[in-house]
């Protein structure tokens, strides 16, 4: 399974979201944050101004990328 734009780096699902600006950077972390909460399954993510990146795996599978990863990916994307 592939998602447009991202990226397996060091045995992680990866992927930077590029917005306008810092708000609009901040509002869709916080978005995020419902839907992460929603599965329960917390990302390693980063924000410098308008760029947030995403860092997806699971921990509980020996911090490998699982089902789980992709299927929040995909919400990620939505909403990205």
């Amino acid at each position: 399974m592939t998602h447009t734009n991202w990226e397996i780096i060091n045995n992680e699902l990866c992927k930077t979201f590029v917005f306008a600006d810092f708000t609009s950077a901040i509002s869709w972390m916080v978005k995020a944050a419902f839907i992460i909460e929603k599965h329960n399954h917390h990302p390693s993510w980063t924000n410098t101004y308008n760029k947030v990146l995403v860092k997806l795996c699971t921990h509980d599978a020996g911090n490998s990328i699982t089902e789980k990863d992709y299927a929040l990916a995909e919400e990620l994307d939505r909403i990205g």
